[in-house]
């Protein structure tokens, strides 16, 4: 909700109030920062703080991501059992229930690669209109985290509007959310003593360079069972979501008979996600990354690492 007042915006969502700094800058680096917060709070950009390799960075802008500028892959575990055709009316009902503007795509992993049915659209019942059923077979994706790999490499550049004209630059938040059990089959035994797995690494590495926050929803049906399998899997996909600033969305107690809270989490980070913006040399490896607040009861979320994209402040 936006409230106007004599030169300035109040951003003010879930009980927080944001005071957003300055324009985005065309040289800035940007990135993701989901607040989150139990209590109402107000947060000025001046109570943020990011620790860049270690040294406070002043931020450019501090505002909240609007639809428009969101762009959401649904990837689907291609070897999940085809009990998830159960999940269908849930699925379908997150891809249309998305805001006006979002971009979402929908591809399924298999083979080590994600192979797309439906390109970023903003047209929200086609997408849903695309879903199939996956083939069931146990491992076809071959590791979600390949799959991951991939797919961060060459972010699909086919979103609506690219290639146009524009006045100004746009940045485009990215944000996966898989549906998969998590296993990674490459990385052999599921044993808790065999936890390092470097296709996990790879894929968060890979997801951090592009700027992907990395969600998921752990669907345990997939022909590779166990309470080994479950503990490997539902680890693996913490530690990505950790890295990235997303979150690993899954049940203790167990499978649940439907799949809707798990979207609605996701649609609740959305709504408390922000862009920041900063200004910092470009390199070639990734810089450490740490988001802080002055704030009494609320934490920011953002990726550990991130890929600095160079640029001067502006003025």
């Amino acid at each position: 909700m936006l409230f106007h007042s004599p030169g300035r915006v109040l951003f003010v969502a879930a009980g927080l109030t944001f005071l957003p700094a300055v324009a985005f800058a065309q040289s800035s680096t940007y990135t993701a920062v989901v607040v989150d917060s139990k209590q109402p709070a107000t947060v000025a950009p001046a109570d943020v703080v990011l620790d860049l390799d270690g040294h406070a960075t002043p931020l450019q802008s501090f505002a909240p991501l609007a639809p428009e500028d969101t762009q959401v892959a649904l990837l689907i575990d291609d070897g999940l059992r085809t009990s998830v055709g159960r999940q269908f009316t849930d699925i379908q009902s997150f891809l249309t229930g998305l805001k006006p503007g979002v971009e979402v795509m929908l591809g399924y992993m298999q083979n080590g690669r994600v192979l797309t049915v439906q390109p970023f659209t903003t047209n929200h019942a086609d997408a849903a209109q695309k879903l199939r059923l996956p083939f069931g077979t146990p491992g076809l994706s071959a590791s979600p985290y390949i799959c991951l790999s991939d797919f961060s490499k060459s972010w699909p550049r086919e979103s609506e509007g690219y290639g146009r004209p524009a006045a100004s630059p746009t940045h485009k938040t990215r944000v996966v959310l898989m549906i998969t059990n998590g296993v990674d089959p490459y990385n052999g035994s599921v044993s808790p003593l065999n936890q390092n797995s470097p296709y996990v690494d790879n894929a968060t590495n890979d997801a951090q360079r592009a700027g992907i926050s990395v969600y998921s929803i752990y669907y345990t049906d997939a022909g590779i069972r166990g309470g080994a399998a479950a503990f490997s899997g539902q680890s693996y996909l913490s530690e990505i979501s950790e890295g990235t600033g997303g979150l690993a969305l899954n049940d203790l107690r167990g499978p649940l008979p439907s799949i809707a809270p798990f979207f609605n989490q996701f649609l609740g980070a959305l709504d408390h996600t922000y862009v920041a913006s900063f200004s910092a040399p470009e390199r070639k490896d990734l810089a450490s990354m740490r988001f802080k607040t002055k704030e009494h009861g609320v934490k920011l979320r953002a990726a550990t690492q991130i890929k600095l994209t160079g640029g001067e402040p502006t003025q």
